[in-house]
């Protein structure tokens, strides 16, 4: 999908280039209720499609690579995926549990999946010609999942963008290019893409290259707030992706965080989001390696045990369908969610750090114990200070043996987990549930 540079965005930040919220007037910034509704969904679809789907290949990045330019721009010519059903898509989100759905409108190859204004160079130039953006946004309203878009700052079939290879910034470079054109160009889209859709969230990427620069990008961020106040925007529209104070203050421009194919640690303070994928590469790939359920229902708990977001990619096929093995398995996602849903919508993470055998999450007077790999017959956490449990039971199930201590929860695990890929003791407390500081183990 994406690379993150990282050594290019420590350089940023150490030449003072990393752009924060504190350098915008605080009344642009997204609220905190808007983005505690957005945390409370917890799981969301990423999807990565468009032409490129018809070479198998990693979209944008396999441009000038596995596919010369020349091939990969002239992709959409032969894109038909007359099998898409954006009803059928967006199913298989509501029936996987998923509150949201991002799909790449515009990536880093330029293509674009709606029939923009600005540009020839989208789905309407392919013989399929229908909008994907619009069937989508519509498919969602019908099952009240939140629409949201993923848009690349960068863009190397644009004329106006200076850089068509990434892979070579010298050989590479438009000479006849103009930035300022090209964020005009930008503008134009967004605001087109917010008025005809109406997204609840973009999703940007792609800002790492030295022709975006930093008054770009927080310029950008107080443009679309001018065009819908409460849009949520991720971080990466700035140079400096993550990182967040001491006291809590993001250390980048936008709304949340957004680690990548990893898991993010347990944060009290700022708004995360973990993007991963279901396979191997971000769009489609044929026999592309899938996880297992276990690994799909363990990220999600986890994810849920750091007080994060998963959004869970999938790469549909040049004809429109989603791989069944896919859509079977986020189904299977859907069931365990559909018993054990409580322990992760709407809760926080905590208040101990998630490890190899067990996440927890909160809500109310209630602490849900995932239990992912039984260590033994019993499980001990650290006592909680000034804390009394009152009850500790299977959620949905019996009653779980429980001693406590100065240091120590002992928790007696039965014989056999009722679930073998998560099973959820629920510990219930005389007080608060946040009440609790972060405790690490």
């Amino acid at each position: 999908m994406k690379k993150v540079i990282t050594l290019c965005l420590l350089l940023w930040a150490a030449a003072g280039h990393a752009q924060t919220n504190a350098q915008l007037d605080p009344k642009v910034l997204t609220t905190k209720a808007v983005m505690d509704q957005f945390m409370s969904l917890r799981f969301g679809m990423f999807i990565h499609w468009g032409p490129v789907s018809l070479r198998g290949t990693e979209i944008g990045w396999s441009r000038h690579v596995q596919v010369p330019a020349a091939d990969y721009d002239t992709l959409y010519r032969a894109f038909n995926p007359t099998e898409f059903n954006a009803d059928e898509w967006v199913k298989t989100a509501s029936d996987a549990g998923m509150k949201y759905l991002t799909i790449t409108a515009k990536h880093h190859d330029g293509f674009c999946l709606w029939p923009s204004a600005y540009t020839n160079y989208n789905i309407m130039a392919t013989p399929f010609k229908k909008d994907v953006v619009g069937l989508l946004a519509k498919a969602c309203k019908k099952y009240h999942i939140k629409f949201c878009i993923y848009y690349s700052v960068l863009d190397w079939h644009h004329p106006d963008y200076p850089i068509d290879n990434p892979n070579d910034t010298v050989n590479g470079i438009r000479k006849n290019a103009h930035m300022e054109k090209y964020v005009a160009y930008m503008k134009n889209q967004l605001a087109e893409l917010i008025k005809k859709y109406d997204p609840y969230m973009l999703w940007f990427d792609g800002p790492w290259e030295k022709p975006w620069t930093p008054a770009m990008a927080l310029d950008m961020y107080a443009y679309l707030k001018t065009q819908k106040k409460d849009i949520i925007i991720n971080n990466r529209l700035g140079k400096a992706f993550s990182g967040t104070g001491a006291d809590g203050t993001p250390h980048f421009l936008g709304d949340y965080d957004t680690p990548e194919q990893r898991i993010g640690d347990l944060n009290m303070h700022t708004p995360w989001e973990t993007c991963m994928t279901i396979c191997e590469q971000w769009a489609w790939k044929p026999n592309d390696k899938m996880k297992s359920l276990a690994t799909c229902i363990h990220t999600l708990a986890k994810v849920a045990g750091g007080n994060g977001n998963l959004l869970f990619n999938v790469g549909p096929r040049p004809d429109g369908l989603m791989e069944p093995e896919q859509v079977a398995r986020l189904k299977e996602m859907g069931s365990w969610l559909r018993q054990y849903g409580a322990a992760i919508y709407n809760t926080h993470g905590g208040p101990w750090y998630p490890n190899q055998h067990f996440a927890a999450t909160r809500s109310g007077n209630k602490i849900y114990v995932h239990v992912l790999e039984a260590p033994g017959q019993t499980l001990n956490l650290p006592a909680l200070p000034d804390v009394k449990i009152t009850k500790a039971y299977i959620m949905k199930g019996a009653a779980v043996a429980i001693q406590q201590s100065a240091q120590y929860i002992t928790l007696t695990l039965p014989a056999t987990l009722p679930d073998t890929n998560d099973t959820v003791i629920v510990l219930e407390t005389d007080k608060p549930s946040m009440s609790i500081a972060p405790i690490k183990i």
